[in-house]
């Protein structure tokens, strides 16, 4: 059963042979990435837990979350948007929760694994918190109905800069582009969008936004 959860590295453009990353747009990347995360470690704490509040109201009007059972989520690290009181909402509306943990086996991919109240946590090897690894718990980006994602910076046209890792990237790259589950949601402060962000030819937009002050749809841009 385990080995149904292996990633085919093949499948992934982001670890493929042939992966050139462009030398001036990463230095690009890399200063963007510097400038929206020094922004948003500045965010004072009152600042914080007021848009952890916003977000929730956001999240009640938005219409696909309340229609979706099994829900990804993540806990907020590096002056994240905090996560924690809309983790708290979905909890008490009856969804499935499910948050990232790095693969056991395979190095830069994650697994899905279904988190409650009595979820043993312990601390991965960047000091976040995640499940301990239960393979009886564990579910297939295919049989979740949204994922929310972290993200450093985003632009108009939907484009996501993360950490540089590539760990959602790998992972989600064998979902079929015609699929419409996992609706894929990024989570972000207001500040964190960005004119542009430099792109490659695989990257591939997020579909929707949500911040504390709205709801980004880039479907129909």
């Amino acid at each position: 059963m385990l080995k149904l959860l292996l990633p085919n590295p093949a499948l992934s453009p982001a670890i493929s042979s042939d992966f050139q990353p462009d030398a001036a747009k990463q230095a690009q990347r890399k200063q963007i990435r510097q400038q929206v995360r020094k922004a948003r470690q500045q965010l004072s704490t009152e600042f914080q837990a007021e848009c952890a509040a916003a977000l929730v109201q956001q999240a009640q009007q938005f219409l696909e979350l309340q229609h979706a059972q099994h829900i990804a989520l993540y806990l907020s690290n590096d002056g994240e948007l905090d996560t924690s009181a809309l983790l708290a909402y979905l909890q008490q509306q009856g969804k499935t929760l499910y948050l990232p943990v790095l693969h056991p086996f395979t190095a830069g991919y994650l697994l899905f694994q279904r988190y409650d109240a009595l979820t043993v946590m312990q601390l991965n090897k960047f000091g976040i918190r995640e499940p301990k690894p239960d393979v009886t718990a564990i579910a297939l980006p295919a049989q979740l109905d949204v994922i929310f994602m972290p993200l450093v910076a985003f632009d108009a046209q939907g484009q996501r800069l993360g950490m540089g890792g590539g760990f959602y990237d790998r992972t989600l790259a064998a979902l079929p582009k015609t699929s419409q589950k996992p609706l894929l949601v990024g989570l972000a402060h207001q500040c964190q969008q960005v004119a542009a962000i430099p792109t490659e030819p695989w990257d591939v937009p997020l579909p929707l936004v949500l911040t504390p002050q709205q709801l980004w749809d880039f479907r129909c841009s």
